[in-house]
């Protein structure tokens, strides 16, 4: 989202430079109006390319007359006209292209970055220009190295050590924040005499949200010298620059003055920060620490936001397989609960059997079930009567299909004396019904938290009480946690995810068993089944309909006289024919059955549905009936298409990629992007493998998103490359 347009944003935001501690949450700091002094700014009208605001270096810097503000940039010395005209054609509102050409009387050498702000004007950003950066052999060998890792540990490390390399910076750390926005140092690769700041956490409001949208939308940042004198921008007539221009996407802007002060209480002379992206999300940063200044030229610059986006792409794939060892684990679990059911008509045995599978799933060190007043209990456990204190306190803020907390003492303090055996849990219901749970619990892990400075110290007070600044202390801090879990993970959340969906599915063919089983004495129980959210058909052993759930109906749009047995079933399906005989087949030879239905077109359902029959035997091996479902497969075919989609954009690339190579840098650029491609293919099949098919869609696009970015930075570095000699 555009800061500039963010709807939380009121005029009572402090303005650039005017924030303290208490508001610097909402300082626009896109809104800069001044920019570092390494290099310098002008924004021209378009088409007329005139000059509306120039920064006040630019004519020193660029050997300009002393006011160019309402001239064109055709009337400069040199080529740079020439060579933005080429570009107004093209896309520049997310990553700025990049010309070389000569500016001003003595025709010096610059490198101007071109991006469009939001609203009207082009922005151009010049730097001395840089020399030529090795990309067909260190880029495409950190390329291989990243796509190399075999864990995500190895990967931040492997982007740590690569980051070091390539830009020579002191410090290099990678940040990874957590589900409350605390960040902590994953990896990190430092000078010898530096202390390290490996495992070092740091809190959320280190990092504003303002400043972490922008990190999502300029994916590089540098700062060349802390010490710097912010250089304005002038309007016509020399009056300071419109504060309205959007700074977001500009290399040049101007730092918050609360953040440059963060940095030299920490001893830093310079960054570099890369963002990295992860399914749309702000995984974490890499952040460059130096203690001298240091300035990095646009080249480099693009090549660590190329290396960035591989890594973000290798991340997105780590955390997807993950997922995929928790789905695997839940299927087998669910297979030997439905198999328990139409053998022995009980489900509850297989879901603890064995005990310690439902533990491992997602990292637990107890598990219970709370079911139709019953309660199932495996490992350290609270006592029963709090275990339904809790699913009566899930009842009252039941939002969701998973609720979590590391900490429920905390959340809830009459809970504090179970913090040995339950200060984690994470839970699920297991049907519509109040009180009816999936829990797990951790136990509490007392452990020593190590903070850069203070973290519930964030403001001195000098002797002028407005002279506020961030904490001026960052030697480490401990903190002794208590009453706290180890946190759920993504893909304990999965886990527990596809468990509650798969033990709901269950729940309800269970209860369609014992409607059949005794349905005298189960009029509440078909009731429960009627009113189930999941279409379901029950029919006895000789095809009679005995129960047909509400939601099939609004699906098909049948009523009660419309079913009578399941020879009824087949004509508000598409393909009636073959619908019939797969039901006769499982009524003769009484066997499960498993298929794909359309309803007709006319009855408005336009979702495919995975059609499941089970037959429902006694203990005597004799069948009382048939449990048919109908499972919505929206999400499921959305993700097929996804991953068609995203397969044949892998494929096109491929085509383009080797195709006529017209020159050297061609095959630099073919080379680049086929590692690049790697890497993503790896990605996908780790999140086609391992992410739930409602989220796969939108995970596929951030990985084909990525991909475009990539391939957009390095044809625009290969070709700026290839121009070294402009002009």
């Amino acid at each position: 989202m555009d800061p500039a347009q963010n709807p939380e944003s009121t005029s009572s935001d402090p303005a650039f430079g005017r924030a303290d501690l208490s508001n610097c949450e909402r300082e626009q700091i896109h809104l800069a109006g001044s920019i570092q002094p390494h290099g310098a700014l002008l924004v021209a009208s378009e088409p007329d390319l005139t000059i509306r605001q120039t920064s006040a270096n630019a004519p020193e810097l660029l050997d300009l007359p002393d006011n160019v503000l309402g001239k064109s940039l055709t009337s400069l010395d040199g080529n740079l006209a020439e060579r933005v005209k080429g570009h107004l054609s093209a896309q520049l509102d997310e990553i700025p292209v990049a010309v070389r050409c000569r500016i001003g009387r003595n025709g010096n050498l610059f490198d101007c970055l071109i991006h469009r702000p939001p609203g009207d004007g082009l922005v151009i950003e010049a730097e001395r220009a840089g020399d030529p950066v090795d990309l067909s052999d260190r880029l495409e060998t950190s390329l291989k190295r990243i796509l190399n890792a075999s864990s995500l540990p190895d990967l931040c490390d492997e982007a740590a050590d690569i980051f070091k390399d390539f830009v020579g910076y002191d410090r290099v750390m990678v940040y990874r924040f957590d589900p409350d926005g605390h960040g902590a140092v994953f990896s990190e690769k430092k000078e010898p005499d530096l202390e390290p700041f490996l495992g070092n956490r740091y809190p959320a409001s280190d990092i504003p949200q303002i400043a972490r949208r922008l990190y999502e939308i300029n994916r590089i940042r540098v700062l060349v010298d802390v010490n710097y004198e912010p250089v304005p921008l002038l309007m016509e007539e020399g009056q300071a620059g419109d504060a309205s221009l959007d700074m977001s996407l500009s290399f040049l802007r101007s730092m918050s003055p609360i953040h440059i002060q963060y940095l030299k209480n920490m001893g830093v002379g310079a960054t570099l920060v890369a963002s990295l992206m992860v399914a749309g999300k702000l995984w974490g940063l890499i952040a460059c620490h130096h203690y001298r200044p240091r300035f990095i030229h646009y080249e480099m610059r693009a090549v660590c936001e190329v290396l960035a986006e591989a890594i973000a792409t290798r991340i997105a794939g780590f955390e997807s397989f993950a997922r995929a060892q928790s789905e695997a684990a839940v299927r087998r679990m669910e297979q030997r609960m439905i198999s328990a059911i139409t053998r022995r008509g009980d489900w509850h045995s297989a879901l603890f059997d064995p005990p310690t599978a439902l533990l491992e799933t997602v990292n637990a060190s107890g598990a219970a079930l709370l079911f139709e007043g019953q309660t199932l209990t495996t490992g350290e456990v609270p006592g029963t009567h709090k275990l339904r204190d809790i699913a009566a306190w899930l009842d009252e803020r039941r939002d969701g299909s998973v609720f979590e907390t590391a900490c429920l003492g905390e959340v809830l303090p009459d809970f504090q004396p179970l913090k040995a055996v339950a200060s984690g849990l994470i839970a699920t219901p297991v049907s519509d019904t109040p009180g009816e749970y999936l829990i797990w619990f951790r136990p509490e892990q007392i452990r020593t938290v190590t903070w850069g400075g203070n973290p519930f110290k964030p403001v001195e007070v000098g002797n002028d009480p407005a002279d506020l600044s961030p904490r001026r202390s960052f030697s480490q801090w401990h903190q002794v946690v208590e009453g706290t879990a180890e946190r759920w993970r993504p893909a304990d959340r999965a886990a527990v995810r596809m468990i509650g969906a798969s033990v709901r599915d269950v729940v309800i063919q269970f209860r369609s068993v014992r409607a059949l089983i005794a349905r005298d004495q189960l009029a509440q129980v078909c009731e429960q089944v009627r009113a189930s959210e999941l279409p379901v058909v029950v029919v006895d052993a000789e095809g009679a309909a005995f129960l047909v759930s509400q939601s099939f109906r609004d699906m098909t749009g049948a009523r009660g006289e419309d079913i009578r047995t399941v020879g009824d079933l087949p004509g508000l399906f598409e393909d009636p024919e073959q619908l019939a005989w797969r039901f006769r087949e499982m009524m003769s030879d009484r066997r499960s059955w498993r298929g794909e239905v359309q309803v007709k077109s006319a009855l408005g359902h336009a979702a495919p549905l995975l059609v499941r029959t089970d037959p429902v035997y006694t203990s005597k091996d004799q069948v009382l009936g048939f449990v048919i479902l109908f499972i919505d497969l929206s999400a499921r075919k959305a993700a097929e298409d996804a991953r068609r989609r995203f397969q044949a954009t892998i494929i096109d690339r491929t085509r383009k990629l080797n195709g006529r190579l017209e020159n050297e840098e061609d095959l630099v650029y073919r080379n680049l992007m086929s590692s690049i491609v790697e890497n993503a293919q790896l990605a996908a099949l780790d999140v086609a493998d391992g992410v739930d098919p409602e989220r796969m869609p939108d995970v596929l696009e951030s990985i084909e998103l990525s991909i475009k970015r990539a391939a957009d930075l390095l044809s625009h570095l290969v070709e700026h490359a290839a121009d070294l000699d402009a002009g």
